[in-house]
């Protein structure tokens, strides 16, 4: 039915829906920015969204409201997934109806099962030639691309559709085998899939769905040329699904390109990524720094702290261990099985703090993780929201917490600004009643503890996560739903369990 073209900021159609989770608005004073200020600060990083020409069709209220497999849905609720998030509701029925999806949610809300169902729908009775996918999800990292096809694997084992993850630091032969085997789903890395393209491993001619899985980080990372030429393989007949968290200038071009009159559903800004937290910048003296760090390491609950480099990262974790704080380092240096040994042992509380670089910043999910720390400042906006936006996921509470030295207050100044953050500012010494009210900071035992090192994965790569199909994968992650639900995994330190539902 042909109807005026209008632009479009929601895929709501005729209904007014909120976006967001239910939550009140801002409390005054929590440090929080609102309004026209933070939302102008934003847009000077942003493009303009794409006018919508055809009318989207309305959000849902609930997953039985889709057209999609019945076993699709008994996975669902299987896995205690009840009420679809507003991305999902407002996009499931138009990506399920084909249409290309331009969607932005903040971390957390839920963008994975958001374009992961009507892959999987769309994909129900079909087979894979080999090397040759039917669906192909981008993404930037190998944290990222493991969260998601670990929050897809038991819904496409309700459909017998093979899920196969194409990642660098793994074996390429295993991956190479994956695909030979047949896959319908591969999640890739853009440069690990163009090894595999190249060596003649794997074919997107095939490809009937593409989805771009937090774009903005791909050309952060310079991958856009790698992203562009493995467009150019897919059919210019598919459909294509692209979701962030942010949508920067950096992929305009992506858009302008490869999506043809897309549903645009944007809940927000990308500061909306970081509204239901608060935020402190803590200043501190040089001399300082450290002890302050190693208190809020101390607290009684888990902490991710931020660092610039591999070696920063490395000390302070040894330091840590030496006065008796459980902690476990993650950055690029570390072997895949070594960062996935890791990720487990801080999600099971073994581990009480992580201690990263920005290869934590996006597709790390941690059930009720209330605090981040920026040890270093972040070098950008977009770094800040997402180092944050692994707090406070999916309508839950938590803290950011900024370290920062006299010679760093302006430059983090600016970076609040463009984040469209406005934070509680206090001066803060190790061992003041301000830091334990904030941070839960505390005096640490001094008795060094030991932890068993991650385990290298074996030379021949057996160890690499290859196809999921088969086997049930633990620690879902990144989706919103599904994750470590039905007590499948302990919740904050504080050792509550976390309620079924819909957890983040």
């Amino acid at each position: 039915m042909n109807r005026t073209p209008r632009h479009t900021g929601t895929a709501s159609g005729g209904r007014s829906r909120t976006q967001g989770t239910g939550r009140q608005g801002p409390r005054p004073g929590t440090g929080r920015k609102t309004g026209q200020g933070a939302r102008s600060a934003l847009r000077r990083h942003e493009f303009a969204l794409p006018v919508t020409l055809t009318e989207p069709l309305p959000a849902v209220e609930a997953f039985s409201e889709l057209d999609v497999p019945a076993r699709l849905l008994a996975a669902l609720r299987a896995e205690g997934v009840t009420v679809p998030f507003p991305i999902q509701a407002a996009t499931l029925p138009n990506a399920l109806a084909g249409r290309h999806v331009l969607g932005r949610g903040r971390t957390g809300s839920g963008k994975t099962l958001a374009f992961g169902l009507p892959v999987l729908a769309r994909l129900d009775g079909q087979r894979a030639q080999p090397r040759q996918p039917l669906a192909l999800v981008l993404v930037p990292t190998r944290e990222l691309a493991q969260q998601v096809t670990d929050a897809l694997t038991p819904y496409a084992r309700a459909l017998r559709l093979r899920l196969a993850t194409v990642v660098g630091g793994m074996s390429i032969g295993r991956q190479a085998s994956a695909l030979r085997d047949g896959a319908e789903v591969v999640v890739a890395t853009p440069g690990r899939l163009r090894d595999l393209i190249e060596r003649r491993a794997c074919r997107l001619d095939r490809v009937a769905v593409t989805v771009l899985d937090e774009a903005d980080q791909m050309a952060d990372m310079g991958f856009m040329p790698q992203v562009t030429a493995l467009l150019d393989q897919v059919p210019a007949s598919g459909q294509r699904l692209l979701f962030s968290a942010t949508l920067d200038r950096n992929i305009d071009l992506l858009v302008r390109r490869y999506l043809v009159d897309p549903v645009v559903h944007s809940v927000d800004p990308s500061a909306g990524a970081v509204t239901t937290m608060e935020h402190h910048l803590l200043h501190v003296r040089d001399a300082d720094k450290d002890t302050a760090a190693t208190e809020i390491a101390a607290r009684d609950g888990r902490v991710l702290m931020f660092l610039d480099t591999k070696h920063a990262v490395d000390r302070l974790t040894k330091h840590l261990l030496s006065v008796g704080v459980r902690a476990s380092a993650l950055h690029g240096g570390k072997s895949q099985s070594q960062r996935n040994r890791t990720l487990a042992q801080f999600k099971d509380g073994h581990v009480t703090v992580l201690v990263a670089t920005n290869v934590a910043a996006r597709g790390i999910h941690v059930t009720g993780l209330d605090l981040v720390v920026n040890v270093d400042p972040p070098g950008d906006h977009k770094d800040y929201l997402h180092r944050g936006g692994r707090t406070a996921r999916a309508g839950e509470s938590g803290t950011v917490v900024t370290l920062v030295l006299p010679h760093q207050r302006r430059a983090v100044d600016r970076l609040m600004g463009d984040a469209g953050i406005a934070p509680r500012t206090v001066r803060i010494r190790p061992g003041e009643a301000e830091l334990h009210r904030i941070t839960g900071a505390r005096t640490p035992s001094g008795v060094p503890v030991v932890l068993a090192a991650p385990v290298e994965g074996r030379p021949d790569g057996k160890g690499a996560v290859g196809r999921h199909h088969r086997s049930r994968a633990a620690g879902r992650g990144r989706s919103g739903q599904g994750a470590g639900r039905g007590g499948r995994g302990r919740a904050a330190a504080r050792g509550r369990r976390p309620a079924p539902g819909n957890n983040p």
